[in-house]
């Protein structure tokens, strides 16, 4: 029987090579600027101009003097947790940075950002032979009964290392591949996101594209504590169509209801979605030039919002079309956040035709 003939691959072994490490990269909300280095370094050869805000987001220009502006936008930041209260035997307590999960937290080993450099620790957890009894009663993980260990004696010890209340403090696990064509990481929400959009703006200036319009590739902070990074340069831009994209969540594995999750699973394509934040036609376009480029995809529903970044473009200014293209993702806010490689290709090559077919003729009107 003949092999299947897979079609070439849209990435290069660079863009493979720049997403492991910008995933490896910490990048948590509020301390976005290292990861942010690295994106504008990857992407500075394709764009005409970048330009950063007061917080940090960063965006990438083509064609800056046009007066249509497009913007295809993505979330740089990651959970993470924050030192709250240093003990006098040396245990270190903490607070959430954004909706970082408590549960999968013990035994797990970070990185603590600290005046003088980063410190490795640990989540520190009782022995299951001090823990056994029933399973009611048995010790759950709490953010107040979570501690890290970072090898101190004493409260002296830990300030010594440069550990300070108010220092972030990352997980270490980072990149990896698995078999099938799955990616692992930390952070893929939203990196992922970013990544995706570095590679529409280099696709562009590798195929010697012109746009009708200016393209705004905007890779924003603070999406994880309200959407505050987008909130800000969607005012600054002023944009007249945004096409935002990040994770979903892939409903496939178990206790993960879809009578409420809706049905999506790895593999299988983008994830358009339904709202009112999304603008009827705009994703009518997107559907559109989906099915003309034979790229699959899946569809989801919101109810009162998307809780991405296309809720703050939508009502920004007098209001912008928006649309959400979203990646399925397994374990969403874990350190094994999962992937699939094709579904990486379809979300950029569907961003890359819509960005293509749009122009500032393209009727949006409902009317």
């Amino acid at each position: 029987m003949a092999k299947a003939i897979r079609k070439k691959s849209i990435l290069t072994d660079t863009s493979y090579s720049f997403l492991k490490n910008y995933i490896n990269n910490p990048s948590p909300t509020g301390f976005e600027s290292s990861g942010q280095k690295l994106w504008m370094e990857y992407i500075r050869p394709n764009v005409d101009e970048i330009f950063t805000d007061p917080y940090g987001t960063a965006v990438g220009v083509i064609n800056p003097s046009a007066p249509f502006k497009v913007v295809i936008e993505a979330h740089a930041d990651e959970i993470s947790w924050f030192v709250n209260y240093i003990s006098a035997d040396g245990l270190i307590y903490l607070k959430r940075n954004g909706g970082v999960d408590h549960q999968i937290a013990p035994s797990m080993r970070v990185l603590i950002h600290g005046k003088k450099g980063i410190v490795k620790a640990v989540f520190g957890w009782p022995a299951i032979h001090t823990r056994l009894g029933s399973a009611d009663k048995e010790t759950q993980p709490r953010v107040d009964n979570l501690f890290l260990d970072c090898g101190a004696r004493n409260k002296k010890e830990v300030e010594a290392l440069g550990i300070h209340v108010g220092a972030v403090v990352t997980y270490e696990e980072g990149y990896d591949e698995l078999a099938h064509g799955y990616l692992i990481g930390r952070a893929f929400d939203n990196r992922i996101g970013g990544f995706m959009i570095a590679e529409v703006a280099r696709l562009l200036k590798a195929n010697k594209k012109k746009l009708p319009f200016g393209l705004y590739v905007v890779n924003a902070v603070q999406e994880e504590i309200g959407l505050r990074g987008a909130e800000m340069i969607a005012r600054r831009i002023k944009p007249n169509v945004a096409i935002i994209t990040d994770v979903t969540h892939d409903s496939t594995t178990p206790m993960i209801n879809k009578m409420i999750e809706g049905e999506c699973a790895c593999g299988k394509g983008p994830s358009l979605c339904y709202g009112p934040a999304v603008h009827n036609k705009l994703l009518d376009f997107v559907q559109n030039i989906a099915q003309k480029n034979k790229i699959p995809v899946q569809l989801r529903a919101t109810s009162r919002s998307t809780g991405t970044d296309t809720d703050s473009f939508a009502y920004a200014n007098d209001g912008c079309p928006s649309v959400l293209i979203s990646i399925p993702l397994r374990y969403m806010h874990t350190t094994v956040e999962m992937l699939h490689k094709d579904d990486v290709e379809n979300t950029i090559k569907l961003m890359y035709e819509s960005v293509l077919s749009l122009t500032p003729k393209t009727n949006l009107s409902y009317f």
